[in-house]
């Protein structure tokens, strides 16, 4: 049985909290990018900017201050007990992100900067454009996401980009997305790895994890540590009734 955590404990799981620690986070693939977002958001330490590089609904803010295109003295000023959104402009129900090239000018400014580095159209998994993921140079931490429940479901069905995530996971777009072909598309140098720094570190996040997924997520998980043994895996329990198999 797999430990499952939080949400309120993946800072720390992720070992994201400490004396000094910064981070420049990049969050990638699908299945709970903007649900991570905001629950670094309330447990990094210092000042913290939110943020994407693509696009994320202009409601998703969660009643955060929104900051949009500001100039860099105003950075500056952040609060550390209140994390900022911060997005280029707001166009009707989308946000617009901001330039990578901002981020690494303001990570010298703040604490930790968190930004949404992909779209997934709300679909739990997913393989990069080539114009994607939009990941700033100075990244310490890329996030791979992916929603327990699209193992075991048809790739065109559950995915988004569906003919790319057949291409790496060397299958067809109408069979389904075992735990096998999932790891292929995540470790994949043209999947979730696709642009990252090379001084970045790289994890995975599972979300929605459930009785009815268990199963796939350990093979999942299985599969992910013989192709690289020592990657961090944070598996992220969905339901309440899953409290007991959540690590103390």
């Amino acid at each position: 049985m797999v430990a499952l955590i939080r949400f309120s404990d993946l800072a720390q799981s992720l070992n994201l909290v400490g004396t000094g620690k910064r981070n420049h986070i990049a969050v990638v693939g699908g299945g709970g990018k903007t649900s991570i977002l905001h629950a670094l958001g309330e447990q990094l330490v210092g000042t913290t900017i939110l943020t994407c590089t693509t696009k994320m609904g202009s409601d998703q803010h969660q009643n955060r201050q929104v900051l949009l295109s500001p100039k860099d003295d105003r950075i500056t000023r952040i609060s550390a007990e209140n994390p900022v959104i911060v997005w280029r402009e707001i166009q009707g129900e989308k946000a617009i992100g901001v330039d990578k090239a901002a981020c690494d000018r303001w990570f010298p400014l703040v604490d930790n900067i968190v930004v949404e580095a992909d779209g997934a159209r709300r679909r739990p998994f997913k393989a990069p454009a080539e114009f994607e993921p939009v990941v700033a140079d100075s990244t310490t931490l890329m996030i791979s996401t992916i929603g327990a429940d699209a193992l075991g479901k048809v790739i065109s069905e559950q995915c988004h980009r569906p003919l790319l995530v057949a291409a790496l996971a060397r299958c067809e777009p109408h069979e389904r997305l075992t735990p096998m072909r999932a790891a292929e598309v995540i470790l994949h140098d043209q999947g979730q790895r696709k642009e990252i720094p090379l001084r970045s570190e790289f994890c995975v996040a599972i979300t929605k994890v459930d009785d009815v997924n268990m199963a796939d997520v350990e093979a999942l998980i299985e599969r992910l540590h013989i192709i690289e043994n020592n990657l961090v895996v944070v598996p992220i329990a969905f339901d309440a009734s899953l409290n007991e198999k959540i690590r103390p």
